[in-house]
């Protein structure tokens, strides 16, 4: 399933969305990335076919999602592939992504404002504010958990004003299943967290961790955290912090850099496959 542009055979991208959110905040990102000639994929979470407004309607697919359920769901769709993927997931999709790889998936990979994975230990402030709509109650693990237009506001988009967060409120939000926000929350605690990397796993794909500096969600300081984690790993390891960037950061105004940089960055360290070819696929990616 790779595509081609001139002679080079480029890999498909997978992208991977996060809580809150469905596979329609890629939108901008499919468009551009197919525009270069890629096969792109934004497959939902399982039980997560529906469309925004739906899964709004009836949250009971949402509310029975677990870590593992969505990891494996994702490895079943990248294991169908003819050809190894760029894998790149946004906050909890980064880190189903560190998931992913850990299970010898993906050519290359990229996780923007990932949430954490177990070993992270510092937890800022802005987090525990963001994600305490989903911790305050013990009973929220077992339910899908929506956020207010104010809780949106900060935990996603506090950098733009109260109309436009409410705009990106009514187009993409829905509630969370709280069970994945507290497995999360809980890892360091649980040995056998579903959140669980081997960090020094031999053979693992390219990683980049992309941070933004005004993520309330998962700020910059959880994902260095990350990037300190990850690069004991021999494989290359790589992070970048954008400046003026919120949690939104993949629809936010100036998104065009965020997504050219996750995709040069993959292209310029893709891991030898059998389905990838040798030549550089740097040549790939040209600037509009």
């Amino acid at each position: 399933m790779s595509s081609t542009n001139g002679t080079t055979t480029l890999p498909p991208i997978v992208l991977i969305h996060g809580l809150w959110l469905t596979p329609r905040s890629w939108e901008h990102w499919v468009a551009r990335y197919e525009s270069r000639g890629f096969q792109v994929m934004a497959p939902p979470y399982p039980g997560f076919e529906g469309e925004v407004e739906a899964l709004r309607e009836d949250t009971s697919p949402i509310a029975k999602l677990t870590i593992d359920g969505v990891a494996d769901h994702y490895e079943n769709i990248i294991r169908s592939l003819d050809a190894a993927p760029i894998i790149m997931g946004h906050s909890f999709g980064g880190t189903v992504t560190q998931l992913l790889l850990d299970r010898g998936l993906g050519c290359s990979a990229v996780a923007i404002d990932s949430a954490p994975v177990r070993g992270i230990l510092g937890v800022p402030v802005s987090q525990v504010r963001s994600l305490w709509p989903a911790l305050d109650n013990p009973a929220h693990r077992h339910q899908a958990v929506a956020l207010t237009p104010d809780q949106f506001h900060y935990a996603f988009t506090n950098v733009l004003g109260e109309d436009a967060s409410r705009a990106v409120y009514d187009r993409y939000h829905i509630a969370a299943p709280g069970r994945i926000v507290w497995d999360g929350a809980l890892a360091n605690l649980q040995p056998h967290s579903e959140a669980r990397v081997d960090f020094k796993r031999d053979g693992r794909a390219p990683l980049l961790l992309i941070a933004s500096s005004e993520d309330h969600l998962m700020p910059p300081a959880v994902n260095k955290a990350n990037y300190e984690l990850q690069k004991q790993n021999a494989s290359v390891t790589g992070y970048v912090e954008f400046a003026g960037r919120c949690h939104y950061t993949c629809g936010q105004d100036g998104w065009e850099p965020v997504a050219d940089l996750a995709l040069s960055w993959a292209m310029r360290y893709p891991r030898p496959t059998a389905n990838t070819v040798a030549s550089d696929l740097r040549t790939a990616v040209s600037a509009d």
